[in-house]
């Protein structure tokens, strides 16, 4: 279960030069921290990759210590890493973090992983279509019986519902894996005739395609997300139109709920810091991804699946009046 390391921002400055630092976070108990942490993302060319590098740069900044990004095979192997304790912090979405709760994560099926905490939510993920301009294909119902279709990498958000989420609507395919970026190079190559996105808006992939060629960003018709509403864990959701150049006007979708996971081990004082960090300044994260628009501290109830980290609650209840029962908070 090992993994690349693509980012990881040693920032070891004195805590006495670090003005964010000294005055929001000096004087926290620091016993039991880690010298260093990951946070499992996903590929590149994916929201995953770059709203969690982002955060933790912010964080490992912001705090003194040395962290990154790790480019991961997405939600379920996140799930997997952080159970591990081989990252100390992730991202999952809901879906994948009920199967991995119940034993049927295809990392290791059986394993129940439970020692993976909720610690802020993220965003919605949106599950979208782009074809290119030049394909023709403007609705689902106009893909071409054994199309080939990207879903992204092999056991993300994505890959795990995209195709059974297909195969609702009636549509016939070649399913294909890959990360975003390559996926993306191999629709512009005529090698795919469709990528089946989900994930944060703007996709990074998309906005780059737009910039390189005409696509089409396909929308559901009410029949259809009516139809995947009924079958899946997700619910409505419209892409903004000035989420992509392409786009003219909101485009209906369907969407699942993303948090950011900790190790269920990691001491509360580490965890509470964490999560002061990322939701004590919006704007700041808005500016590192535009997703990062749900990063919003009201949005704590939006996990109904994994269990509390105990520093995490305590941040939610102290500063957004977060009312977690006892028994969603690991440990009690």
């Amino acid at each position: 279960m090992t993994f690349t390391k693509v980012t990881a921002l040693a920032l070891t400055t004195a805590l006495s030069t670090t003005t964010a630092f000294a005055e929001g976070h000096g004087n926290m108990d620091r016993t039991g921290w880690p010298e260093s942490f990951t946070v499992g993302t996903a590929s590149q060319g994916g929201t995953y990759f770059a709203y969690g590098s982002g955060w933790a740069n912010l964080v490992a900044d912001e705090l003194g210590l040395s962290g990154g990004g790790e480019v991961t095979g997405g939600p379920m192997q996140n799930m997997a890493l952080v159970h591990t304790g081989e990252a100390q912090f992730g991202m999952t979405t809901m879906g994948p973090a009920a199967e991995s709760l119940q034993g049927t994560n295809p990392i290791a099926p059986g394993l129940p992983m439970t020692n993976a905490c909720a610690m802020f939510p993220m965003y919605q993920t949106p599950f979208s279509v782009t074809a290119l301009a030049s394909s023709g294909i403007t609705s689902v119902a106009d893909i071409p019986a054994g199309a080939r279709i990207g879903f992204g990498p092999a056991g993300s958000t994505s890959d795990t519902y995209f195709p059974r989420m297909m195969e609702t609507l009636g549509v016939d395919f070649e399913r294909r894996n890959g990360g975003w970026s390559d996926l993306g190079g191999q629709l512009q190559d005529g090698l795919l005739d469709v990528i089946a996105f989900a994930a944060g808006v703007p996709v990074p992939a998309v906005s780059q395609l737009e910039v390189q060629t005409d696509v089409n960003i396909i929308e559901f018709t009410e029949e259809e997300q009516a139809a995947i509403m009924d079958a899946f864990p997700v619910s409505a959701f419209d892409i903004a139109a000035d989420t992509y150049t392409t786009l003219d006007h909101d485009a209906r979708s369907v969407s699942m709920w993303n948090f950011a996971i900790a190790n269920c081990d990691l001491p509360a004082s580490f965890v509470y810091a964490v999560v002061d960090t990322v939701m004590s300044d919006n704007e700041r994260m808005v500016g590192i991804h535009r997703a990062a628009r749900s990063t919003l501290p009201e949005n704590w109830d939006k996990n109904n699946v994994l269990m509390w980290h105990p520093g995490a609650a305590q941040w939610f209840a102290e500063n957004a009046g977060a009312d977690i029962p006892a028994d969603m908070i690991f440990g009690n």
